[in-house]
């Protein structure tokens, strides 16, 4: 395994022309759910939140998944509301230490909810989750990618994604803006609260803004891993068309962990490209195959990319594949597929059950 995994690497360095072209940002994944401010210091374990502001009685957060857990250390007991944006509306707040408190909660506003809550002299930690993320029911998803220079026109894809029944949350294959600037971060973020459900997504190349890239203070990570009834999802970075070591490294423990479950895993750009039209791929085949060979082996059920504007279904390497690129950017030329998102069915017992492409009109 270990002689595979230094195979994959130097594939990436001979393709890329460079050690790690991911490297900066990849790194600063560990950064993401991490802050300190006076005498507080607050983690998200795993960095499935990000922090958008600390103060003193105040803390911000923009969630990336359905649950998961923040930690507090304090000099002093303390009391605080706290604010997470991008979440689910049934969520709820509980104490996991004793002397930490959940004092009040908001009614849901939107994607967004806040509690006041009293914390502990020292360690607290609390945990964000709704009432059914460990029930093993057949549940709905979406996902929805390449919106890009179409944001002026998203608020009707939203609306069509709003009036579908029952969807619990919207994935996102990256490419949500035309460059990645902050002011288009901010833009397409204000355009998302007018949806109903939150919206977990990685970054694509339209995000790779220059020499910086400020996704990542927006929306957080750009790989990582969550669990919702009892399915394992995994979002991966590859907006340079390859995978940084490090995320080799985190990817390991990520498909031992949803090897015996049911794994669906997703990423802007894909390994391979299934029609070849605008080598729409990652920069070396060789690593490409060998990712997609050990997607198989680790038993994922399913991945899901953006990039090509249009919609492809497919397997790779055995494993389901879908491309969906239909949030507007610009169309691929006559396939007439036009704007759209999918709907996704699954169940932690039975796997994908079914998916279904949802198009919006007009579609350019």
């Amino acid at each position: 395994m270990r002689r595979y995994w230094f195979s994959v690497l130097l594939l990436v360095s001979l393709a890329t022309g460079c050690a790690r072209p991911a490297k900066d940002r990849t790194e600063r994944d560990l950064e993401i759910g991490n802050a300190t401010s006076g005498d507080l210091r607050v983690s998200v374990v795993g960095g499935l939140a990000a922090v958008h502001s600390l103060e003193p009685q105040r803390l911000v957060l923009w969630s990336s998944a359905p649950a998961w857990e923040i930690e507090f250390e304090s000099r002093e007991a303390a009391s605080m509301r706290l604010e997470v944006e991008n979440c689910m509306r049934d969520v709820e707040l509980t104490a996991l230490t004793p002397g930490a408190t959940v004092l009040a909660g908001s009614a849901h506003q939107g994607t967004r909810k806040y509690w006041d809550v009293g914390l502990s002299k020292g360690h607290s930690q609390l945990r964000l989750a709704s009432p059914d993320i460990n029930d093993r029911q057949t549940f709905k998803f979406g996902l929805l990618s390449d919106i890009q220079g179409a944001i002026d026109r998203v608020q009707d894809i939203y609306r069509a994604v709003n009036a579908e029944p029952d969807l619990r949350f919207l994935l996102g294959a990256g490419d949500l803006t035309e460059r990645g600037t902050v002011a288009q971060l901010i833009r397409f973020r204000r355009e998302l609260e007018s949806l109903d459900i939150p919206y977990y997504t990685t970054l694509g190349n339209h995000e790779l803004d220059g020499a910086t890239t400020s996704f990542q203070a927006w929306f957080g990570r750009g790989s990582f891993q969550f669990v919702f009834g009892a399915v394992y999802f995994t979002m991966l970075d590859s907006a340079s068309a390859t995978l940084d070591p490090l995320v080799y490294d985190w990817l390991r423990d990520w498909l031992a962990r949803g090897r015996d479950s049911v794994h669906v895993v997703g990423m802007h750009i894909p390994p391979l490209d299934p029609i070849g039209v605008r080598n729409g791929a990652f920069a070396s085949r060789g690593e490409a195959a060998a990712l997609l060979a050990d997607f198989a082996e680790h038993g994922v059920d399913a991945t899901f990319y953006g990039h090509i504007h249009s919609y492809y279904e497919f397997r790779n390497a055995g494993i389901p594949a879908f491309i969906s690129g239909g949030g507007g950017a610009i169309p691929e030329r006559f396939d007439n597929m036009g704007r759209h998102f999918m709907v996704i069915e699954v169940n932690a017992d039975s796997g994908i059950r079914s998916t279904r492409v949802v198009r919006v009109y007009p579609e350019n």
